[in-house]
């Protein structure tokens, strides 16, 4: 896939967002607390690029819907996670912050990409 189209942007930047997860799950405390939010956030922050990869290949605007709402549904759930962290303080709150805020803009693009697939469905 060409470097400046958009589904590789978009595949760039869900791994981006994943390794900026890990990167940050890393370095959180060892506590119980901490480690019960990096399970969490591990799994859902590296789940959206696979899910976005896999609406990819879909053979159906359905398919496709599909996996961009599950994306989406683990972008939100990355976002909670993130929020425990800010609100808890369990980290640096500017580390989360900006993870934070490119969870919610990869958030608006998938919401995106899911209703411009079902009004090209509809037309």
């Amino acid at each position: 896939m060409k470097e400046d189209s958009q589904p590789y942007d978009l595949r760039r930047r869900t791994m981006e967002f994943a390794l900026r997860v890990i990167r940050l799950c890393s370095k959180l405390p060892d506590t119980p607390e901490a480690w019960t939010i990096r399970r969490q956030l591990i799994r859902s922050g590296t789940s959206p690029g696979a899910q976005y990869r896999e609406a990819c290949r879909a053979r159906s605007t359905a398919e496709f819907t599909s996996k961009m709402e599950s994306g989406l549904q683990e972008l939100d759930e990355s976002g909670y996670w993130l929020e425990m962290l800010t609100y808890s303080k369990i980290f640096d709150v500017e580390e989360t912050k900006a993870l934070l805020r490119e969870d919610d803009e990869l958030i608006s693009i998938f919401v995106s990409c899911i209703k411009n697939a079902k009004d090209r469905d509809k037309a």
